[in-house]
């Protein structure tokens, strides 16, 4: 069995295709080889050239191995179905240039949901035609990724969004046929959530076929939830730690993970605010000791 350790550019602050604060994509491939690793994400479409004979030996040059791609897309509104249609097949098309494997899909942050990120008892919930239509995108898009593209699609629960909290994630998995839609399970998010992550793997650890390792500091989450805190200041109060210096148990996670017999990449991400003073490089190292002590 091999598992092997990557990175992705929310690690060095990257969410959208631009944005004057970021890091260039030469510069993150350069920190994310030097770190240690041997691959990476796409990040979201259009950070790194869609043009295969670029990005290609850029690459090559590194020792880097594109793993896979997020479509970071506002599944909730159906007035951007065709904004997340094109970033979907953008992604599909860049992944397989690339040889990955891996499509995550992720409901993008909500101002209806960003308020109660890690309260489920407070957050809005859909209605059954607006669940229903939101279910169908998804599935759509699963559907389209695997069959068209031959990709494995995870979806991924994300605070903040509308796939957020244990109860959307396992409804979503009973609603979608498992031929077409997996699970890209983030160690942090299900934590930041209100849930534990071990226990989620324990029931739903056959369907789990991408793992995305984020940790949360215990004592961040608490004083969040207990002031109801929003999503962003959470962020900017650092509840995204380094790993191991959390709340979730990485050791029982790798346990987890030997006793399926997983096999395949597992993505570091450490979501940080790149205008912020911090040092992306010296977290990814760190990260990357971390995961090295405890055997993986």
């Amino acid at each position: 069995m091999t598992i092997r350790i990557g990175n992705a550019p929310c690690s060095w602050g990257i969410e959208f295709p631009s944005d004057p604060s970021y890091p260039s994509w030469q510069s993150v491939l350069d920190q994310c080889a030097g770190a240690g690793y041997k691959g990476i994400e796409l990040g979201p479409i259009g950070f790194m050239p869609e043009d295969p004979a670029i990005l290609a030996p850029a690459l090559a040059e590194r020792d880097l191995a594109i793993i896979g791609g997020v479509v970071f897309r506002p599944f909730h509104d159906p007035a951007k179905w065709d904004e997340v249609l094109d970033a979907s097949r953008r992604t599909a098309k860049a992944l397989i240039a690339h040889g990955a494997q891996h499509l995550v899909l992720i409901d993008s942050i909500s101002a209806r949901r960003a308020p109660t990120a890690g309260r489920a008892a407070e957050a809005e919930q859909m209605g059954k035609a607006e669940w229903t239509a939101f279910r169908d995108r998804i599935a759509t898009v699963a559907k389209m990724a695997s069959e068209e593209y031959g990709l494995t699609v995870g979806i991924h629960a994300h605070a903040a969004g509308f796939m957020d909290f244990e109860p959307e994630l396992e409804r979503l998995l009973s609603e979608v046929d498992e031929s077409i839609l997996k699970i890209c399970f983030d160690t942090g998010h299900h934590s930041y959530a209100g849930y534990d992550p071990i226990a989620f793997m324990d029931r739903n650890i056959s369907r789990i076929s991408y793992m995305h390792f984020k940790d949360i500091d215990p004592k961040v989450k608490a004083d969040v939830v207990a002031n109801r805190t929003g999503f962003y200041k959470a962020c900017g109060q650092g509840i995204f730690c380094n790993l191991g210096k959390g709340d979730v148990d990485f050791p029982a996670v790798r346990q987890r993970l030997l006793a399926a017999g997983f096999e395949g990449w597992c993505t570091v991400e450490q979501d940080c605010d790149p205008s912020m003073p911090g040092t992306p490089l010296e977290d990814a190292r760190a990260n990357r000791e971390y995961l090295q002590s405890i055997g993986f």
